[in-house]
């Protein structure tokens, strides 16, 4: 199940509600993580359906991870900022990874208006090594920041997803200087409805084993 420690950040525009869980019994953990909801003017929190699957095949694999409501979602105080002090919000909860965990590699993920913002961040952060997207909105935020961005990126996506077809996702992970891996999802739309089971498979598989915590030793 793993412990929950309840929190609030203090960010730009004020206090940011947020929790951190952390994998059940006591691995030295490898890598912590950030997994950033969808847009806070269409309903997205930190408790949404894509966003909650992400986190629990992350904990699952043995990171920590920290999901928090943008500023006027939830608790958090301020109001959209149509992105930009989103991104500001984002470099708060990885500098409290930071602190948290000082030293460890920091897996960002985000899902649509998180996966744009989170991304964002994650290029610019350098204790972040490795980025995970799901569902880039891409006939919204063309995302060519990417093009300048050589972190590890994975980008999980619904093979019926209106709001980034996968022909422009393609695309896009071909101009990424590394390399972009892309896995599409059969079937789902942007919501991932009926899919989060496969969606939390491709998280799970988009971790670097680097990040993963070292084995037990045998009894």
């Amino acid at each position: 199940m793993g412990r929950i420690e309840n929190f609030l950040l203090q960010g730009e525009a004020g206090r940011l509600e947020a929790f951190l869980k952390i994998p059940s019994g006591d691995p030295e953990p490898a890598a912590a993580a950030v997994v950033c909801h969808p847009h806070p003017l269409f309903g997205g929190t930190m408790h949404n359906k894509v966003v909650h699957a992400a986190g629990e095949a992350i904990v699952r694999a043995g990171l920590p991870v920290l999901r928090f409501n943008f500023r006027g979602v939830g608790m958090s105080a301020g109001s959209h900022d149509g992105g930009s002090g989103e991104v500001a919000d984002v470099l708060v909860a990885l500098r409290f990874l930071e602190e948290r965990y000082p030293g460890l590699p920091l897996l960002q993920a985000g899902y649509s208006f998180g996966a744009s913002v989170g991304l964002r961040a994650g290029c610019a952060a350098p204790s972040v090594h490795a980025l995970i997207a799901i569902g880039m909105p891409l006939v919204m935020d063309n995302a060519m920041f990417l093009t300048r961005c050589a972190k590890p990126l994975s980008i999980i996506q619904g093979e019926n997803d209106v709001f980034g077809p996968l022909p422009m996702v393609l695309a896009l992970a071909a101009a990424v200087p590394s390399g972009a891996r892309v896995l599409p999802v059969a079937g789902a739309a942007h919501n991932f409805a009926g899919r989060l089971d496969e969606l939390a498979r491709h998280v799970d598989a988009s971790i670097p084993a680097a990040m993963r915590p070292a084995p037990a030793p045998p009894r």
